[in-house]
């Protein structure tokens, strides 16, 4: 990739130095000789010029091909004992001591194993046992989560080295708790081998493509619930539960791809081929679920006896206890919450624990329920309008709230017992900060494990002896840094100096984090950039940047280096607010969207809008806003108001209407169309096509599975009928990301040339 922008820039380079060089021939020929110093000042401006465009298209492309991003740390798995961790190091798995970073020893070499032979390893999992482990390469993505691979299993006593299965191509592969069982996922069925008979069970047998999946989820559960697997092994080895999905009356979706599947080959496709998969939309039926239980030694299946009709099963899992599996659902509208204990044996499925909001209930904070030796659990939820951390008995009875306060815990780690602690990342500063903090569980009291201001991160050691800090800020990119329990630095894991210096050298206008007011009185948070060394009295034109979906932020604190940097080079001031429905300022303010999407986020928008034109130095008739996604979205409803405020605007992947997404996601902010049908019409972009006012910019890709290209071409149907003129790019076979070959530079130069014809 980098050869193909070299030749892009070296061509605008030698156009403008051919430019340049016409110029200086002709005022040769016109001129006298007395002005020749005139002339020659007058080429070297202009190969000057040359030189800062060729600069400026440097930086751009620099920015967007992740130069100044900063290097994630090698990945580390934890050891069981909580004091040793394994990274992958050419093709061998390392063991080291946690504390000092020691090597201890090689356990695995691909060169020297045993049997099979592999030439490259992408990734590994370790044994419970310290026994085994397994390998994978030919990793192939499949959606936004899952994956398949093949995968081997290496002893560590014989050194041996087998094929997992003899088909391959394994998917959601998991090691029972006592290193005895391997279960995964293939052509929609659940396998489990058996280690110590070198042999293969087929727990079921009834999957098949578009009808039944077995343990892992269907396209909806993967995108909105955030999983890749659905099954979960008992603490004693035993059982195996999982979630079946009958997916049979699902409507199917299908798009084109107009090129090979190598997509860099050159080969000419005369005919496109579809890809088909189950997608249901909005309003539409979901697949049949039910929680299915497997007996190793009875080779049996029981389903379990609750009721799953019209609703979701978002996770499972083992409480601690081996006849004990915790069932998780939620209604369809999701603004309830279930917890059953679920008996293995009899299938009696006894409710626990209910939470019911009158909007919605956040799932994703179940994956953060701890359940504890003595029977009791503890949980996160939002009852008391904040998302806290709260402690249940057995029978599921409150005992107490273990962290109070208006700002919202954003992940609970977890409760060291011996210790009386629990460990949290609060926003509690302010909505763009995240601190780490350990929670006494006797009174409360927050002791900070975390002191620099901006992001931080934790990852625990199994024993909560140790904690790795993952931190950044606007001024400093991405360390990692190991602590002890109480917060006190062992050493540096990871650290991105050479990347900040890189940045800093390039002397860069700085982005401010600032806070205003709406007519309405709501105090929203946001950042800017501006030109560097701005003139006294001239207004620049301003970009603003936005995503604005629900719980989302794009206000924080962080290292995140982006086309704002560069935008600011080219005379263009930069913003980003975060209106109503982003997070981190409790339920109130992140749900008052409900059953209205688009309405008081695009008020937000548009406030900020006038806000930034009521400032001396911005010009508020060359406004613009772009977003990606539901950042598109915006775009549309921001352009397409009563009182215009954008002069022009970028829309990338939107959805241009609530009915044309999925049902789990779209519901949950607004229910189905069946019984919202005024709020989807306010929230849609579509209807108000003909509204629309600036200049815009729609760009899509024709292979997007998530945001359906179907989105844009309907909303272009109805612009034409409008008589609405507009700009379109279109990426061939490219997804929701734009991210294959050379596309994703290429939009954001297509952008950038847009934003300069406009503003």
């Amino acid at each position: 990739m980098r050869l193909g922008i070299a030749k892009s820039q070296n061509f605008v380079f030698h156009l403008s130095l051919r430019s340049a060089f016409s110029i200086f021939v002709a005022l040769i020929k016109k001129e006298k000789a007395k002005t020749m110093k005139k002339i020659s000042m007058l080429f070297c401006a202009c190969l000057i010029s040359a030189a800062a465009l060729q600069a400026n298209d440097s930086l751009l492309d620099d920015i967007v091909t992740g130069k100044f991003k900063a290097k994630p740390a090698p990945m580390m798995t934890l050891a069981e004992d909580g004091e040793h961790y394994y990274q992958l190091r050419d093709d061998a798995i390392v063991r080291y001591q946690l504390k000092s970073g020691n090597v201890v020893d090689t356990v695995f070499n691909a060169k020297t194993a045993k049997g099979e032979k592999i030439e490259q390893v992408e990734g590994f999992m370790m044994g419970p046992d310290g026994r085994s482990l397994l390998v994978y390469n030919n990793y192939e993505q499949i959606y936004r989560r899952s994956y398949k691979a093949d995968y081997y299993l290496y002893d560590l006593r014989t050194r041996e080295l087998n094929r997992l299965s003899e088909t391959g191509r394994e998917m959601a592969v998991k090691f029972s708790p006592n290193g005895r069982y391997i279960a995964y996922a293939y052509n929609n069925n659940l396998y489990v081998y058996k280690l110590d008979f070198h042999s293969t069970v087929a727990v079921t047998t009834d999957g098949e493509a578009g009808k039944i999946i077995n343990g892992t989820p269907d396209w909806l559960y993967e995108e909105e619930f955030g999983t890749r697997e659905l099954f979960d092994w008992s603490p004693d080895s035993k059982l195996l539960a999982f979630v079946r999905f009958d997916e049979t009356a699902v409507r199917m979706f299908d798009f084109q791809f107009f090129m090979p599947q190598s997509f860099t080959s050159d080969e000419t496709l005369l005919y496109p081929y579809s890809f088909t998969y189950k997608y249901p939309k909005a309003g539409e039926t979901n697949a049949k679920v039910s929680v299915c239980v497997y007996d190793t030694y009875y080779k049996s299946i029981k389903t379990m006896d609750v009721d799953t009709e019209n609703a979701y099963i978002p996770r499972i899992r083992w409480t601690g206890q081996p006849d004990q599996l915790a069932i998780f659902r939620l209604n369809r509208n999701q603004n309830r919450l279930d917890m059953f204990y679920a008996n293995p044996k009899s299938t009696v499925c006894t409710p626990i624990y209910t939470e019911e909001d009158e909007r919605y209930v956040d799932f994703m904070q179940l994956d953060e329920w701890q359940f504890l030796e003595d029977g009791s659990f503890v949980a996160v939820n939002e009852t008391d309008g904040y998302r806290h951390v709260h402690q249940y008995d057995k029978n599921g009875l409150h005992k107490k709230q273990l962290t109070k306060g208006n700002w919202d815990v954003m992940t609970f780690y977890g409760v060291d017992v011996k210790r009386r602690v629990a460990y949290i990342q609060a926003a509690d500063k302010n909505p763009m900060t995240r601190n780490l903090y350990a929670v006494s569980l006797k009174n409360g009291k927050m002791q900070p494990l975390s002191t620099e201001e901006g992001t931080h991160n934790a990852l625990f050691a199994p024993g909560y002896s140790y904690f790795i800090d993952t931190y950044s800020s606007i001024e400093t990119p991405t360390r990692v840094t190991l602590y002890d329990a109480d917060g006190k630095p062992l050493r540096v894991l990871h650290e991105n100096d050479a990347v900040g210096e890189a940045f800093k050298q390039l002397n860069l206008p700085k982005k401010e984090f600032f806070s205003f007011q709406t007519d309405e009185g709501i105090t929203l948070y946001g950042w800017m950039v501006k030109p560097a060394n701005m003139e006294p009295g001239k207004k620049y034109p301003l970009l603003q940047v936005q995503y604005s979906g629900p719980n989302s932020q794009q206000v924080l604190n962080n290292w995140k280096i982006d086309w704002e940097y560069y935008l600011a080079t080219e005379g263009y001031i930069v913003a980003c607010v975060d209106g109503r429905g982003t997070g981190a300022r409790g339920s109130e303010f992140r749900k008052c969207t409900y059953q209205n999407i688009g309405q008081l986020e695009t008020a937000d928008q548009v406030a900020s809008a006038r806000y930034f034109g009521s400032l001396p130095y911005v010009d508020k008739d060359r406004l613009a806003i772009w977003g990606w996604s539901f950042g598109g979205y915006m775009t549309l409803m921001c352009m397409s108001v009563d009182e215009p405020v954008f002069k022009a605007g970028i829309s990338v992947a939107p959805v241009t209407d609530w009915r044309f997404y999925n049902t789990a996601y779209t519901e949950r902010y607004m229910r189905r169309p069946q019984e919202n049908f005024k709020g989807y019409d306010e929230g849609s972009p579509l209807l108000r096509a003909d509204k629309l006012t600036g200049n815009l910019l729609l760009v899509h890709g024709t292979a997007d599975d998530n945001v359906h290209v179907q989105n844009a071409y309907n909303y272009v149907h109805r612009l034409v009928e409008a008589g609405k003129q507009f700009e379109m790019q279109i990426y061939p076979d490219e997804n929701h990301f734009i991210r294959k070959g050379n596309s994703y530079r290429h939009l954001y130069h297509r952008m950038k040339l847009f934003l300069d014809k406009n503003l």
